[in-house]
């Protein structure tokens, strides 16, 4: 089937909806959950071949591919608007990476996670008829950047599609604390059994050991993650988990290098089940996508002014 592939909207000034008492937004309960899941978001330094200069991956037969700008980690080439989050810099990771496929030797190298090794990277999902959630990330931080910058951000990706793959999971923690970010998020899709649907954003435990310690960021975390689901179930009527976090919409875990590497506020937000019909729909829909990247720019903007 051919996917909706069509453009995040052009960079505009609409600000962003932002509830004063947020707190009865952010769903119901402040308890998190855990569950399984594989994490494919981090980076360890380059490994070879990893060179910025290299195309993307093609997409699949009978699909269009999606809007991308070059360069990896990225600031905007032009100037951005003065807007509510002028000042502030947010990292966007974007799970996994199209051609990791074609690298399954060099992502399987452990890396350091701080409180153990763990593989460089996965190859992510996909939806039944092969929708990759590689190329739903990417397109759905494109549309994020783009909200996110109408309102004054500073922007980052931790890659773009342009590199071979990758990158690790601690190369990508290490992106947004060199960056200094005021807020991470790592986009994702899960890959669950088909009756388990619905979003939920992981939040770091507390962590330390080895080069892990995420004491000074457990909590900004849970703020941020707690106003960005809120705000994906408003904007997107998607409903939390139903199989992971108790029904929160929240989850926390410690066996993420990307969480645990972390200096700096930082959650993944897994926007629905690739593996079920009905949330496959959902997620190969660009119209739902954009409204996926509103409810995470929504989130942010609320954490930030917050």
């Amino acid at each position: 089937m051919p996917y909706d592939d069509s453009p995040p909207p052009t960079r505009r000034a609409r600000p962003l909806s932002v509830a004063a008492a947020l707190a009865a937004v952010c769903l119901t309960a402040a308890g998190c959950g855990g569950g399984p899941e594989a994490e494919g978001a981090g980076a360890a330094s380059p490994r070879p071949g990893a060179d910025a200069g290299s195309p993307t991956a093609p997409a699949p037969a009978g699909t269009q591919p999606e809007p991308s700008r070059t360069a990896s980690p990225s600031d905007s080439a032009t100037p951005l608007p003065k807007g509510p989050l002028t000042g502030r810099t947010v990292v966007i990771d974007p799970g996994h990476n199209p051609r990791n496929r074609d690298h399954t030797r060099e992502i399987n190298e452990k890396v350091d996670i701080g409180t153990g090794r763990k593989e460089c990277d996965t190859t992510g999902t996909s939806t039944e008829d092969g929708y990759a959630e590689a190329r739903f990330t990417l397109d759905v931080s494109h549309r994020l950047r783009t909200l996110l910058e109408a309102e004054g951000a500073r922007v980052r990706l931790t890659h773009d599609g342009d590199r071979p793959f990758g990158p690790c999971i601690d190369e990508r923690a290490r992106i947004g604390n060199e960056a200094k970010a005021d807020a991470v998020v790592s986009v994702h899709a899960d890959g669950s059994a088909v009756g388990n649907r619905g979003f939920h954003v992981i939040l770091p435990a507390e962590v330390k050991g080895g080069g892990a310690d995420t004491s000074k960021i457990v909590k900004s975390s849970a703020d941020l993650g707690a106003r960005i689901a809120g705000h994906f179930v408003r904007t997107t009527g998607s409903e939390p988990s139903n199989y992971i976090g108790g029904k929160t919409g929240l989850d926390t875990r410690n066996d993420l290098g990307g969480l645990n590497l972390s200096t700096v506020p930082k959650v993944f937000v897994e926007c629905g089940n690739m593996r079920d019909p009905k949330d496959a729909a959902l997620l190969t829909s660009g119209s739902w996508r954009q409204k996926a990247a509103q409810g995470m720019a929504d989130g942010i903007t609320s954490y930030l002014k917050g």
